[in-house]
């Protein structure tokens, strides 16, 4: 983990606005290392090898051209370790879990206070899961109709696995996980799905139409 100030990128289309989270995280003690102004700038810049990539980074998802979500999408398959907070004006709940899905560690919303914003990176980089106050009440509305909207992309992968049958070791062979950190996602896919074997995870996936996914 990083010793030094927490090196965070920016990706938004606005020069002025990028300048103003510059101002308001070095403030805090962070480390602004890299700015973008779109998504394939962006993509190309964090893929590049350079002895000190950023640790966090927070993203727009209204960009010229390829959209913020895209980005996440790519930058996850790429970058699996690489912190994504979510910073944008949308706010609707099925967004969020959209972008949880594809691998953000959290979700802010513009109008939120300044400090929610610092606040987020801290928890983001301390593994939770920060949400904006607008926004959480109803995403846990819509995730506990649907809990499986609440997974994160990692964790729907490993659903997926078990319910087409793939063992432990076959998971772990897949996904370059060892089998202990799958039998790991296991147990916390059964406690958030809220079923207890693996049978009634099968019946759940066939209820949410997740068996053909």
């Amino acid at each position: 983990m990083n010793s030094g100030p927490l090196r965070i990128a920016l990706v938004d289309d606005h020069a002025v606005v990028r300048a103003g989270y510059r101002r308001l995280l070095e403030l805090e003690g962070l480390q602004v290392v890299l700015e973008c102004a779109d998504a394939d700038a962006a993509y190309a810049a964090l893929t590049r090898e350079t002895p000190c990539p950023p640790d966090l980074l927070i993203l727009d998802l209204s960009l010229p051209g390829r959209s913020g979500l895209d980005l996440l999408r790519r930058l996850h398959a790429r970058l699996p370790r690489l912190r994504v907070l979510v910073f944008t004006m949308h706010d609707g709940a099925a967004t969020v879990v959209q972008c949880l899905r594809a691998g953000a560690c959290g979700f802010i919303t513009k109008s939120s206070e300044p400090q929610v914003l610092v606040d987020a990176v801290h928890r983001a980089w301390r593994g939770e899961q920060p949400l904006s106050p607008d926004v959480a009440a109803a995403v846990r509305t819509l995730t506990h109709r649907e809990p499986h909207l609440a997974l994160s992309a990692r964790e729907f992968d490993v659903l997926q696995a078990l319910i087409g049958g793939a063992s432990v070791d076959d998971i772990s062979r897949r996904l370059q996980l060892s089998p202990k950190t799958v039998s790991n996602y296991q147990t916390l896919l059964r406690q958030k799905l809220g079923v207890g074997n693996a049978v009634e995870l099968l019946r759940y996936a066939r209820e949410h139409g997740l068996t053909g996914a």
